[in-house]
């Protein structure tokens, strides 16, 4: 991997990256605030903004700097990780081999906890599209304005703002029921009952336990998190979307959502957040088990 800085422009060059695609990542499901905005990808991470440019063989970052790319954007990007590994291990599975020539340039994103957390609580029962406006929607309300480019955009609220937050408000903003889910599991983590700055070091079960906790999460919100957010790649988040792709992928007897993760950790082991990923992308885009564009 060869960076290229231009510190006039606040900009990065990025060659000699492997299975990356930015249509693949930040389409999948996996994140909200990335949108295509004519020319690439433009997202907002912590307190920066950041426009992604691909061109096939080099990767582009706008306002953004190589101290950045150190501190933020190698691990973000999950770049330490050996996808070309990954993906010759789930090509024994040929199942998989299809799915991963589909979405060959997916990588698991390593986003803030609490901004995950709280997404996922959005994305219940809910399409992409609205999931993304919500949080627009409520970073607008209760977040901070960032400006670049000379437009303004929102930081993701803080945990404060939201365990604050009026209920009315977070319904205003597109929340409905979720609303009393978001506001109470900021204030569980405000108090401390539930850290999530240790779920990372402490294993996949017990930092599932820890998350079922929080008002709104239930065990495919607890793995989105921990996929996501908390590098535990064992995790293979499931709803009946998932669950219509592996009953027509693999089998007709998974009826339950406990035997559909029990069946993908005992085929994919500790890689199997990874699989389900390719076998998302690729049962939407071909509409395998009828997935729509719900999370």
């Amino acid at each position: 991997m060869k960076i290229e800085e231009n510190r006039d422009k606040d900009v990065l060059k990025i060659d000699g990256l492997t299975n990356f695609n930015p249509p693949h990542i930040f389409e999948c499901g996996q994140a909200f605030r990335w949108n295509w905005d004519g020319q690439g990808y433009v997202g907002i991470v912590g307190d920066k903004v950041v426009r992604v440019l691909w061109d096939g063989t080099t990767l582009t970052l706008e306002n953004t700097t190589y101290e950045d790319f150190n501190t933020i954007w190698q691990d973000y990007f999950d770049l330490n990780t050996d996808y070309g590994s990954i993906i010759e291990k789930l090509s024994k599975d040929p199942v998989l081999v299809e799915a991963i020539k589909h979405g060959w340039g997916i990588r698991i994103l390593n986003q803030d906890p609490w901004e995950t957390l709280i997404s996922f609580i959005i994305s219940a029962r809910n399409g992409i599209n609205r999931i993304k406006t919500t949080v627009d929607k409520i970073s607008q309300k209760f977040g901070e304005k960032i400006t670049w480019a000379d437009k303004v955009y929102y930081k993701f609220p803080s945990v404060d703002a939201l365990a604050n937050a009026d209920e009315d408000e977070l319904r205003s903003c597109g929340c409905g029921y979720r609303g009393p889910y978001i506001k109470g599991t900021a204030q569980l983590i405000r108090s401390g009952e539930i850290n999530l700055d240790t779920l990372m070091s402490i294993d996949y079960k017990d930092a599932k336990k820890q998350l079922l906790k929080c008002p709104g999460v239930g065990p495919k919100v607890a793995d989105c998190v921990l996929l996501f957010s908390l590098k535990k790649g064992q995790a293979f988040p499931v709803d009946v979307w998932i669950g219509r792709i592996m009953e027509e992928l693999y089998s007709q007897e998974m009826k339950d959502f406990k035997d559909i993760r029990e069946f993908a950790e005992n085929r994919f082991g500790d890689i199997a957040g990874y699989a389900q990923q390719y076998l998302f992308y690729y049962a939407r885009e071909k509409q395998i088990g009828k997935v729509s564009s719900r999370v």
